[in-house]
């Protein structure tokens, strides 16, 4: 259950936010600055690589990884293409963790290591195994880790992890908001100079002022009604979020927020883009879990037991309102199904500054529904 009057209550949402998640996503701005200038101090900047890389490989634990392999895959398009290796394992522990390059990766390939923790063994042994087969490799983690003497080891770049005081006081979650751009950044600066996608320091630079924007308009001192973040988490109070998204940077942004709900605040959501996700969740739609559905008998006593869970559509888009669009189509399914529909869609700008929005309204929206059901 979500405690409404909590998300108007700045001192009771800082008192419950014992992971630091709130101060992570106000300060996102902060970190894709701080990590532009650890890229730059890194050398990145100075590069001058031969040409694009074959292929690209990413690996590092849990969502952060995988979100940032899916963000840069999605702006690298068919240029070179871009892959997460999976972990194996018994248990996702830094120490049960291992990685391996598939067998055809060798001297045309890049190797990119991102990790909140520097600690897992795993990963400093892929990066020698990538020395021995003539990979490139960069690492984005922790000052002073572990992985950091690997590296140097094994003739890579690393670049120092944009960290706060405060992450050392809790375990960092993966899909902490502070995670995500601080382990993201220093991976677009140097991929914009293998030319793979477009990601200049004054792009950078309005990424981070537009997540500066979001922080004031989403910020806990904002009222819900005005407060777009907190206006999507009290939607999806009690409800099942079907996260439908359309354009390029959307996709990547729902399957974040899919995620974060999980790991956050522990709530199932599904995501899909269109305008395939018509069909694929039409019947989904159409079952016990459409906002007009009670799958139990109607004369029941129910006072005592909490609500039906039921499904309200969350539409996330990149695209102009005026483009070939599916939106419409989305409309008339939910609202046919008696589903109400929330819609997000980010001011004009670059493409990385309606991706970056995205990711920052439906960041502070899986904060608070955390910080507010667990009151």
């Amino acid at each position: 259950m979500l405690d409404e009057s909590l998300l108007d209550n700045p001192e009771a949402l800082s008192e419950a936010d014992h992971r630091g998640l709130l101060r992570g996503a106000a300060e996102a701005g902060a970190r894709v600055r701080t990590a532009a200038r650890h890229a730059a101090e890194a050398g990145v900047g100075d590069l001058k690589p031969d040409g694009r890389p074959r292929a690209v490989l990413i690996a590092g634990p849990g969502a952060a990884a995988t979100h940032a392999a899916d963000l840069l895959g999605t702006l690298a398009g068919a240029g070179s293409p871009v892959t997460r290796l999976a972990p194996t394992g018994v248990a996702p522990a830094a120490g049960a963790m291992r990685w391996e390059l598939p067998g055809w990766a060798g001297s045309v390939d890049l190797l990119l290591i991102a990790t909140p923790d520097g600690s897992e063994p795993g990963l400093s042994l892929l990066a020698e195994q990538a020395y021995r087969r003539g990979c490139s490799v960069v690492a984005v983690a922790p000052s002073h880790s572990p992985l950091a003497e690997a590296i140097d080891g094994a003739h890579g770049l690393f670049v120092p992890m944009a960290t706060a005081p405060y992450d050392q006081d809790e375990p960092l979650a993966a899909s902490a908001p502070g995670v995500l751009w601080a382990l993201l950044t220093p991976l677009l600066a140097l991929l914009d100079r293998t030319g793979l996608l477009t990601a200049p320091p004054d792009a950078l630079g309005k990424v981070a002022d537009r997540l500066d924007q979001i922080a004031e308009r989403c910020g806990p001192a904002i009222a819900t009604y005005s407060n777009p973040a907190k206006t999507l988490a009290a939607e999806l109070a009690d409800a099942l979020p079907v996260i439908w998204t359309e354009g390029t940077s959307a996709g990547p942004a729902g399957r974040r927020f899919a995620a974060a709900l999980a790991e956050l605040s522990g709530a199932p959501a599904v995501v899909a883009e269109l305008p395939e996700a018509l069909a694929a969740h039409s019947a989904l739609l159409a079952g016990r879990l459409a906002a007009s559905a009670d799958p139990n008998d109607f004369f029941r006593d129910r006072v005592d037991e909490p609500p039906a869970l039921h499904a309200r559509v969350v539409l996330l888009r990149d695209r102009p309102i005026g483009g070939l669009t599916a939106a419409p189509a989305a409309r008339d399914l939910a609202l046919g199904h008696d589903t109400p529909i929330s819609e997000l869609e980010p001011e004009t700008g670059g493409e990385l500054e309606t991706l970056a929005e995205l990711i920052a309204v439906t960041d502070f929206a899986a904060v608070y529904l955390a910080l507010a059901s667990r009151a």
